[in-house]
């Protein structure tokens, strides 16, 4: 009996990744503690060239010593062995009896969760659903507005496939009309973007869908200004924010949206399979939950959590994550990626026969950039890098973009960059 009740004490204070009992307050809080104190007076710029203390960050980070080099972080980012552990002990904790332990324990850990999601984004939690990626999160809102025969739609022939044929779908069965402009990334005027918005509104335009860094090859796009210019005329917005989250350093309200989804599996390091939708609290009601419990025009957030039995280990692992990032700080993580991204791809392109299909400058890219070698097919270039120099890119087709996808994280060594140019030289050299 002693045991047990020492037991159930000990799955209550697991519950808090927030708590002195975490993971990551066993594991790293002393050690990073003393490496804060050391570069507190550093700003996030020099930050990002100093190579000790992010060595320190990639021993975080099992994925480090992988012996393939994993440059494809923008599909899904490995999480850091503290959040693979906790998922493991929150997993061990479930299996003593899933009914009570997922339910009774775990369960009730969403709400602190709920509230550091909210915080990082900057926004009230009563604002935030916790589910499992960005495509659950925007097809919440995407089938769940009302919308008539002729409410016309607008996004981008460049958005991500699960969003635009979701689109294609209420189409299909309800007449909606969506329309989708094309872009010749990369752009580094703003204006051109917003303009084409503009333009393709007419009368019956009722929604823009928007995507915060494109996919495809990591454009930024200056979704405050489509934002403004959009509800100057009473249009609404769905931002799609898999690939900015965890990453960028904003709060999602000052993007100017009305609703927001993500994969926390991206940049933020979170268990796979994990995401968050937001959406601005008067706008809760008027959305339909996918999966529905109750009344599906309440203004509570919750309505949008009923998934039915789910992964609660991988739920509660976000916790260990979001200690792991905050510990970083955004900005840091932020600068850190870029100057990774600049550091190949600035050599890349000195390489003949080498070609950048990004925007170089910080205002228009971070992490993503976009590669290819003249001669070469996406596909023809990934399966060089990856059977020849083990590299482990994201080969990409798509309307006008035909590149491969280059995308490192925190734990990506400079020496791995180093290879990946060393690779390009030679690959190009021998086409």
């Amino acid at each position: 009996m002693d045991n047990r009740r020492a037991f159930l004490k000990k799955a209550g204070a697991l519950v808090s990744a927030f708590s002195a009992h975490s993971l990551f307050q066993e594991l790293h809080a002393a050690t990073w503690s003393e490496l804060e104190e050391r570069y507190r007076h550093l700003e996030p710029l020099e930050m990002a060239q100093n190579e000790d203390y992010w060595a320190v960050i990639q021993q975080g980070y099992s994925a480090s010593a992988s012996p393939v080099i994993i440059l494809n972080n923008g599909g899904v980012s490995p999480s850091p062995i503290v959040v693979q552990q906790a998922v493991e002990r929150f997993n061990t904790m479930a299996n003593q009896g899933p009914s009570y332990y997922m339910w009774k324990i775990l369960d009730q850990g969403r709400e602190n969760l709920r509230a550091a999601l909210a915080q990082l984004g900057g926004c009230d939690p009563e604002e935030v659903a916790i589910n499992r990626n960005s495509t659950e999160a925007l097809v919440t809102v995407i089938y769940g507005l009302d919308l008539q025969n002729g409410d016309e739609v607008i996004g981008s022939t460049q958005d991500y496939p699960n969003m635009m044929q979701a689109w294609k779908q209420r189409a299909m069965r309800e007449g909606i009309v969506y329309k989708q402009l094309t872009f010749d990334f990369p752009i580094e005027n703003d204006d051109i973007i917003v303009e084409a918005y503009r333009k393709a509104i007419t009368s019956k335009t009722k929604l823009i869908h928007l995507t915060h860094v494109v996919n495809w090859n990591g454009q930024i796009m200056p979704v405050r200004k489509i934002c403004d210019m959009a509800h100057a005329q009473g249009i609404e917005v769905i931002i799609d924010g898999a690939h900015s989250y965890g990453l960028l350093d904003f709060k999602i309200p000052d993007l100017g949206g009305d609703y927001f989804g993500t994969s926390l599996h991206k940049y933020l390091s979170a268990p796979i399979g994990s995401g968050m939708l937001w959406i601005r609290k008067e706008k809760i009601g008027k959305v339909w939950p996918l999966v529905c419990a109750g009344d599906p025009k309440s203004g509570d957030i919750r309505k949008f959590e009923n998934l039915g039995t789910r992964s609660f280990p991988i739920e509660q692992g976000i916790g260990e994550a979001l200690n792991f990032h905050n510990a970083i700080g955004t900005k840091r993580k932020e600068e850190r990626v870029r100057y990774l991204k600049d550091y190949w791809a600035l050599k890349a392109k000195e390489i003949p026969g080498v070609h950048i299909h990004t925007s170089l400058n910080a205002e228009f890219s971070c992490a993503l950039a976009g590669v290819s070698v003249e001669g070469l097919t996406p596909w023809e270039l990934e399966r060089e890098l990856m059977l020849k120099y083990k590299i482990h890119t994201s080969p990409i087709s798509v309307e006008n973009i035909h590149l491969v996808r280059v995308s490192p994280h925190v734990y990506t060594k400079l020496s791995d960059l180093d290879r990946l140019v060393e690779a390009l030289k030679k690959i190009a050299s021998q086409v």
